[in-house]
């Protein structure tokens, strides 16, 4: 038994009701229909989502990565479709955003989205010379390019007065013409942590506070459990720079 289980057992951490496999199968029945509900309405948003009205890119932009200087056109790397995730790293900064790190550490390998035609790349604010060595030490390999000296983070709501801010912009191309096609943050990228959608199958779920869980159940402040990867065995904890005062609803 390893160390966290020993301090469940011995905090007497609240478990579900235990009942017979009949009542089980009951309410797992019950809950499938709710679940179906969701994932309809779910898919309706999806629909609604490829009706919006797009907007035509006539800035020019001005990118490094890995291979030199790069166009906006550029990053869609020849496909039609681009998803850019605004990766929070202000230029200067030692700061390491756990946030975005772990919604990066949850993208799968890229052949598949590229087999629907569609590119996806991470874009920050700081300089190339900062991006590399971190993206080395996560062993990261998902294309990652620098804004700096752009209005691109600016004019996507990447960067406003209040500090950087994380979140997804889409974009299409057509007839060498780029257009953007959606935009969103907070909760609203929630769906890309892997790691989350997971959790949320498990009897504890998340374990934060905001949940609607039951009494007793394992719970810490959502954020300040984020670590980068490489920090968990040893990191005494720090708190996490995202979202600090988003509403959970």
């Amino acid at each position: 038994m390893n160390k966290e289980n020993i301090n469940l057992a011995k905090n007497k951490i609240a478990l579900p009701k235990v009942v017979s496999q009949d009542e089980w199968l009951t309410a797992r029945k019950e809950l499938l229909v709710k679940e179906k509900e969701a994932r309809r309405a779910q898919d309706g948003l999806a629909a609604e989502r490829r009706r919006l009205p797009m907007v035509r890119i006539d800035k020019d932009y001005a990118f490094e990565g890995p291979d030199g200087k790069a166009s906006l056109l550029d990053l869609f790397d020849g496909r039609r479709q681009l998803i850019v995730y605004h990766f929070m790293l202000e230029p200067g900064s030692d700061h390491r955003c756990p946030g975005c790190s772990f919604l990066v550490d949850n993208i799968g390998h890229l052949a598949h989205m590229h087999a629907r035609d569609t590119t996806l790349v991470l874009v920050s604010r700081a300089p190339l010379s900062q991006i590399k060595p971190y993206k080395r030490r996560m062993g990261w390999t998902v294309p990652w390019y620098s804004s700096y000296g752009t209005d691109f983070n600016y004019d996507f709501g990447a960067t406003h007065e209040g500090g950087e801010q994380g979140g997804v912009s889409v974009f299409l191309w057509d007839n060498d013409h780029v257009f953007h096609t959606y935009h969103t943050t907070d909760r609203g990228t929630d769906i890309l942590f892997g790691t989350y959608n997971w959790l949320d199958m498990t009897p504890f779920g998340r374990q934060e506070d905001w949940e609607d869980s039951p009494e007793g159940w394992p719970q810490t402040p959502r954020y300040e459990w984020w670590r980068l990867h490489d920090e968990y065995d040893h990191s005494k904890g720090s708190d996490s720079c995202c979202n600090a005062g988003e509403s959970h609803l």
